[in-house]
C-alpha cells in the first residue's frame, strides 16, 4: 500500500525563533511597555506638531495650574513678625514688599529669609506659612554689646563684632561700653575681656581706643590713659589694677601708665606734679 504523507510536527525555523524570542524577558518588557509608550509618543508628536494645538494645550494647562494655586486655602493674606523690635519689624516690612493676598506657591521663602537676615540687626530668621493664610516670620535679633565710635558716627556692635545698627548719640546707650579706633570692631572679643578685667575701674573708665590697629589704650577720667602692649594686654591691665589697689597709684597726678614694653613700665606725671616734685627736690638740696 502506498504510505500517506503526514505533515512534519517540528516547528519551522521562523516559528522556533519567535518562540525563543518570546521567552526573552527584555523582549517581553519591550512588547508590553515599550510598544504602547511608542504609540502614545507618536500620537502626541502628531498632535503637538500643530502650533495652534500646542498653544491651546499650554494655555489650558496654565489656567488649570493657576486656578489650583489660587484656591482660598493656598492664599496668604497677612504677615506676622515675632521676636523683632518695632524698628526692625518696620525694616522687614519695607524690604519684603508683598501685595496681599498672594498665593503661597508664589512665595520664595528661602530668598525672603536671606533678605531678612541681610539686615544688620537680625542674627537669624525663619519663615513659614501657617494656618489662616499668615506668613509667619520669627526673628532673633543681635544683642548690642559695645558702642563703636568711628569717623562717620556711632555704631552698635554685638559680641562677635558684627554691626547691629547706627546709634544717634552716646547718651542713647550709656549702659554699653565704648570703643574707638580703626579696626576696633575686629577685636571685640579682646575688648570685652579688657572691660571685664577693668571691673575695679569701671566707675572711672571712659572706654578703649585701638591704636595703630595693633594695641589698646584704656581711657580713664581725669585724662588718664593706660597704654597696653600688643600681646598680653589683659594681664598687663590686671597688674596695673593690682598696683592701684596696693598703693592707690591711679589716684595720683599721673597722665599715662605705659606698659608697651613689658620689661620697662613707665609713668608720666602731669606738668603740675613735675613742677611740684622739682620744687620739693630743690628744697631738699637747699637751693
Amino acid at each position: 500500500m502506498q504510505q500517506m504523507n503526514r505533515p512534519d510536527p517540528a516547528p519551522s525555523r521562523l516559528h522556533y525563533r519567535m518562540q525563543r524570542l518570546m521567552l526573552t524577558p527584555l523582549f517581553r518588557v519591550l512588547l508590553r511597555v515599550g510598544l504602547p509608550v511608542a504609540a502614545v509618543a507618536g500620537a502626541g508628536a502628531i498632535y503637538f506638531a500643530d502650533l495652534d494645538r500646542r498653544e491651546a494645550f499650554f494655555a489650558t494647562f496654565h489656567e488649570l495650574r493657576r486656578s489650583f494655586e489660587e484656591r482660598p486655602e493656598f492664599m496668604v493674606k497677612l504677615m506676622a513678625i515675632d521676636g523683632a523690635s518695632d524698628s526692625v519689624a518696620e525694616d522687614i516690612r519695607e524690604i519684603v514688599p508683598i501685595d496681599f493676598p498672594v498665593s503661597s506657591f508664589d512665595l520664595d521663602l528661602d530668598a525672603m529669609r536671606d533678605t531678612v537676615t541681610g539686615l544688620d540687626a537680625v542674627q537669624s530668621a525663619s519663615l513659614r506659612v501657617r494656618q489662616g493664610g499668615v506668613l509667619q516670620i520669627d526673628v532673633i535679633e543681635r544683642v548690642p554689646a559695645l558702642v563703636w565710635r568711628t569717623a562717620s558716627g556711632l555704631e552698635l556692635l554685638d559680641k562677635t563684632g558684627v554691626q547691629v545698627g547706627p546709634l544717634t548719640s552716646r547718651s542713647a546707650r550709656p549702659d554699653l561700653p565704648l570703643i574707638a579706633g580703626a579696626g576696633a570692631n575686629e577685636h571685640v572679643a579682646e575688648a570685652l575681656d579688657l572691660i571685664a578685667a577693668a571691673g575695679p575701674l569701671a566707675a572711672r573708665m571712659r572706654g578703649l581706643v585701638r591704636v595703630g590697629e595693633r594695641r589698646w589704650d584704656v581711657v580713664l577720667n581725669r585724662d588718664q590713659r593706660i597704654l597696653l602692649p600688643e600681646a598680653g594686654a589683659v594681664q598687663a591691665l590686671e597688674r596695673v589694677i593690682a598696683m592701684h589697689q596696693a598703693v592707690d597709684m591711679l589716684s595720683r597726678d599721673l597722665v599715662t601708665v605705659d606698659l608697651r614694653l613689658p620689661g620697662r613700665p613707665t609713668v608720666r606725671m602731669t606738668d603740675l606734679a613735675v613742677q611740684e616734685m622739682w620744687r620739693i627736690k630743690s628744697i631738699e638740696f637747699g637751693e
